[in-house]
């Protein structure tokens, strides 16, 4: 980091300044891989504190509201981030879990009627909301004790506890905001208009400014808040330490910085709160965004907080632990919660996988065979055309000498070689250097070539392969001995043979060799006894773990 403070401040005392690259390498690959570290230990210490907790949402189930008819999200994690793309439902659950609690010190409740108002219009009522039958089902520990409650609405809201006698919905402080709120200087600019009174001026607690000097870039000497005794509005003021204790109010932020500096005073002295806050990422780069999810899971952890948040930003997504990463998608007329896979989040946000998988192979026979594997493995994985690119035309002797240029991309990469290759696989591994572990290597079954493995294939299920090609099973099985016996004598090497007799059995059966290598595949991956079976199910996991980033 040292290394790195020179570089971007000038001060490189020797040789010639780095590269570009160089300088990139340092400023931005640290920096995440440090935060990989951060994020993991406090994942570790807030699962295990997720038990202890004596509070906690745990579920929420939603029925016939704003589009959702049937809807159930729980919450494993004590930071939670809902994501998908617009008009998902993500506000809707977010708002909801706002109705769980009571307010403290009112008796009346929070009713959904305060975060879910309609448009009532007495002489036009084709011109207004109407709210069907909905309900709002709440799973949650309170002091220690899981309990149930119901929000139920027909023509009004009511709230039942499941038959628990003497019930009351519990006590919570629960914060609720949008960072596009946040951002809007709008807000204080109503408190300016109301007058130019005396104002209150209050530093903010030592933890705010910790928790800003965190996330942001700048180094605060002190943070004021400006307050009028007859209105509830107020006003930041900062005073940064370089470059000469400059000073500025709230209207002179970014629109990021504004946000940060705001949600820090509102939360930083909760506890044992439900924080839900709507859009977190907006006006946010993604390695601040980033910085802001390890600080709100470090305050999570100290003031035992729950924590939930919406967005639409990967970089969010992937501050979380797996298992707080809930990702819902409109299906139809409902909402549903979708397996947090890259390839899923990538489509549903930005209409098509921004990464792909590369299946490597030798040759087009190869390329055949896999896409037989994936036409089985897509409706099981729901997989599209534009998940996996298979790449061919190198041979084994070719697959090390690609070096750097394709072992780089570990995490997107897939090499299947053929089954007579089985000899190259200590090369190919040393080929992919420190990473050799990381390598995703797999063979076609079988010590042969892929013709040579085709053939045998035919001859095991001639029966059931003639009707592929609309004969009966004598006649193949009559074209298969003519074929071997009139390459019986050639003195060409296996390989050579097994292509040239395979292309000639195509030709009289009027198929093209890659169509028969398909249609071999998809069965043999299918069928309990199929020579593919084993190869199905490794090339399965391992698209597995590439989804799961």
């Amino acid at each position: 980091m040292t290394e790195a403070r020179e570089v971007l401040d000038g001060r490189a005392k020797r040789g010639s300044p780095p590269s570009l690259g160089r300088v990139w390498e340092l400023t931005y690959w640290g920096r995440p891989a440090m935060l990989k570290k951060h994020f993991e230990q406090v994942w570790n210490q807030l699962r295990s504190k997720r038990p202890q907790m004596r509070n906690y949402l745990e579920r929420v189930r939603i029925e016939g509201l704003r589009g959702i008819k049937d809807l159930q999200v729980v919450f494993q994690y004590p930071v939670s981030v809902l994501a998908g793309p617009n008009a998902s439902g993500k506000t809707t659950v977010l708002f909801a879990l706002a109705c769980a609690y009571r307010k403290q010190g009112d008796f009346s409740g929070r009713y959904p009627s305060e975060v879910f108002p309609g448009l009532r219009r007495q002489k036009a009522e084709d011109v207004q909301d109407r709210l069907g039958t909905v309900a709002l089902d709440f799973t949650m520990i309170e002091n220690g004790n899981s309990i149930a409650m119901r929000w139920r609405h027909d023509k009004k809201w009511n709230r039942s506890f499941f038959g628990r006698k003497n019930a009351r919905q519990p006590v919570r402080q629960v914060y609720l905001r949008t960072m596009a709120n946040l951002t809007n200087p709008s807000e204080v600019q109503r408190f300016l208009q109301m007058g130019r009174r005396a104002l209150k001026d209050d530093k903010v607690p030592a933890e705010l400014l910790v928790f800003a000097h965190r996330i942001l870039q700048f180094r605060y000497s002190a943070i004021r808040v400006l307050t009028c005794d007859a209105q509830e509005h107020d006003l930041l003021f900062a005073i940064r330490e370089e470059p000469g204790n400059l000073c500025y109010s709230e209207f002179q932020m970014s629109a990021g910085e504004r946000a940060v500096l705001r949600l820090s005073r509102d939360i930083s002295r909760l506890r044992d709160a439900l924080v839900l806050i709507d859009e977190l990422e907006a006006g946010l780069h993604p390695f601040t965004q980033q910085q802001l999810m390890l600080e709100l899971q470090r305050l999570a952890l100290r003031n035992d907080l729950q924590i939930i948040v919406t967005t639409h930003s990967p970089a969010v997504l992937e501050s979380v632990p797996p298992e707080a990463r809930i990702f819902l998608e409109r299906t139809g007329e409902t909402v549903v919660v979708k397996p947090v896979l890259r390839d899923v989040i990538q489509r549903a946000l930005y209409g098509c996988p921004l990464d792909r998988l590369l299946v490597l192979c030798e040759d087009e026979v190869a390329e055949a065979i896999i896409q037989g594997v994936l036409d089985v493995l897509g409706p099981r994985l729901d997989l599209t055309g534009s998940n996996i690119e298979i790449g061919r035309d190198t041979g084994e002797s070719e697959f090390p000498g690609h070096g750097f240029a394709l072992f780089g991309q570990l995490d997107n990469l897939v090499v299947v070689l053929d089954g007579d290759a089985r000899s190259s696989e200590n090369a190919v591994r040393q080929a992919a250097g420190p990473r050799s572990g990381s390598i995703n290597l797999l063979f076609l079954p079988g010590d042969q070539s892929p013709e040579a493995w085709l053939w045998d294939c035919l001859r095991h299920r001639t029966a059931h392969y003639a009707g592929v090609f609309k004969m009966d099973p004598q006649t193949l099985a009559s074209m298969l001995d003519l074929h071997e016996g009139l390459f019986a004598g050639a003195t060409d090497s296996k390989r050579n043979i097994a292509k040239h007799r395979l292309d000639a059995l195509a030709e009289d059966i009027r198929w093209e060799v890659p169509s028969i290598a398909r249609f071999v595949g998809q069965h043999e991956a299918l069928v309990s006894d199929g020579a593919l079976v084993e190869f199905c199910d490794q090339l399965h996991d391992m698209i597995e773990r590439w989804r799961s980033g």
